[in-house]
């Protein structure tokens, strides 16, 4: 059996320390070791997206993500985009554009998203398409994502500029509906 080592993870801005195995992925030790469950297990090759995580901003399948590659940078899942009880742009805009369906995917797009967006705040719909590549939905068809997304864009210039307040979470829909726990 091979052998564990402790490693330092600043995940959603917390810091937390954790023994672990060569083999582990950010995935099996957000899910298994830190109880972060919003962050979802599907195909654990790098298929699906439904893992997606923000490793220093940008977007990795946690899946595929090494975890003894994560310490010392900063990793972001589903749970961690909420804000001071207030949800985030992307999250506002799912739920009003009805970006998910069953759910399973929706966090893995978020996190998709919010990569998106940090980099480009206006996206064209083809940059959107691109950024979503990667992240499969059985469910909606694509066209209430990528809808999300545009939606997304305006309401964080909205909130950007002072427009606009963030919304409150409510975290029982949340859970039911975007794969926080």
């Amino acid at each position: 059996m091979p052998k564990k080592f402790e490693v330092n993870l600043n995940v959603n801005g917390q810091e937390y320390a954790t023994e672990i195995k060569p083999s582990d992925s950010l995935n099996g030790v957000l899910r298994d070791y830190l109880g972060l469950t919003g962050t979802k297990r599907g195909c654990d090759f790098g298929g699906c997206g439904s893992c997606t995580v923000l490793v220093d901003g940008k977007a990795y399948y946690s899946c595929m993500y090494p975890a003894f590659r994560a310490q010392g940078r900063k990793v972001t899942t589903i749970e961690g985009l909420e804000e001071d009880g207030l949800l985030d742009p992307i999250q506002e805009a799912f739920i009003e554009k009805g970006g998910f369906q069953c759910g399973y995917c929706t966090p893995g797009f978020i996190i998709s998203a919010k990569a998106l967006l940090l980099e480009n705040p206006n996206p064209s719909e083809d940059e959107i398409k691109e950024a979503i590549v990667g992240n499969l939905c059985r469910c909606t068809g694509y066209i209430s994502i990528i809808e999300s997304i545009k939606r997304a864009a305006e309401i964080s210039g909205d909130v950007a500029s002072g427009r606009r307040v963030r919304a409150p979470a409510s975290k029982p829909f949340i859970q039911q509906d975007l794969g926080v726990p």
